[in-house]
Parts: C-alpha cells; sequence; structure tokens
C-alpha cells in the first residue's frame, strides 16, 4: 500500500478533500433560504499541509508535533461580503463561484491521478 501511496503522491489526499470541500459549499448552496444558517468553507491548503505533516515517518512521536485546532475537519464559518437580515451568511453568487472554481480543480486532480494510475497500468504490462 505505501508503494501505492508514493506512486500517487499529494493527489490521493488533495482527491478526498476537495471532495469534502464540495460537500461543504453544496451544503451551503443547499441552506441558502435557511434562516440563521451559517456558511462554512474548508481551508484546503492548511488541511493538506496538516495531512502531509501528520504521515511523515519520525524516529519520535514528539518530533513532530502538529497542534490540533478545534475543528479538525478544517471547516470554518464564513464572513459574509452583505449581512442578511434573517441572520443567514450564505451567498449565492460567492457559493457559486466556489463551487465552480473547486469543481475545475477536483476535476484537474481526477486528471493527474488518472495519468499516474495509467503510467503505474503501463509499467506493470511492460508497454
Amino acid at each position: 500500500m505505501n508503494m501505492i501511496d508514493n506512486a500517487l503522491g499529494v493527489h490521493a489526499q488533495a482527491l478526498g478533500l476537495r471532495s469534502k470541500r464540495m460537500e461543504v459549499l453544496s451544503r451551503n448552496i443547499a441552506n441558502a433560504d435557511t434562516p440563521h444558517f451559517k456558511a462554512k468553507d474548508v481551508d484546503f491548503a492548511s488541511v493538506l499541509k496538516q495531512s502531509r505533516e501528520a504521515s511523515l515517518n519520525t524516529t519520535n512521536n514528539l518530533h513532530l508535533s502538529i497542534p490540533m485546532d478545534e475543528n479538525p475537519g478544517g471547516e470554518k464559518y464564513r464572513v459574509p461580503f452583505n449581512a442578511s437580515f434573517d441572520g443567514n451568511t450564505v451567498e449565492m453568487n460567492v457559493e457559486q463561484a466556489k463551487f465552480g472554481q473547486v469543481a475545475a480543480d477536483y476535476q484537474a486532480t481526477l486528471n493527474i491521478l488518472e495519468n499516474r494510475v495509467s503510467g503505474i497500468r503501463r509499467a506493470l504490462r511492460g508497454d
């Protein structure tokens, strides 16, 4: 399994994180009309960095002590540009733009993984 992880690199973890971020953004869009709903987002860079640092091999488990924040999933509340009267912080134009960006990033990561897997497959077949 470690050999597969090395071959796929950070992209396998990135795909999972991008999928989680798409879920959070779609939850925001679905609750756009819910009073007092607070929009969230996932800080992709910090969560990926934490997961990569946590997977490093060390000779002592105290060498890399990662401070865990109160939300290990990386979800954070978003500060709205324009406040809503009902307390909802979802802004549809912002959510749709972010969702489109994350969907494109997800597809790009998926394409990278597909190329890596096809390269491994060709190497195993001896092509």
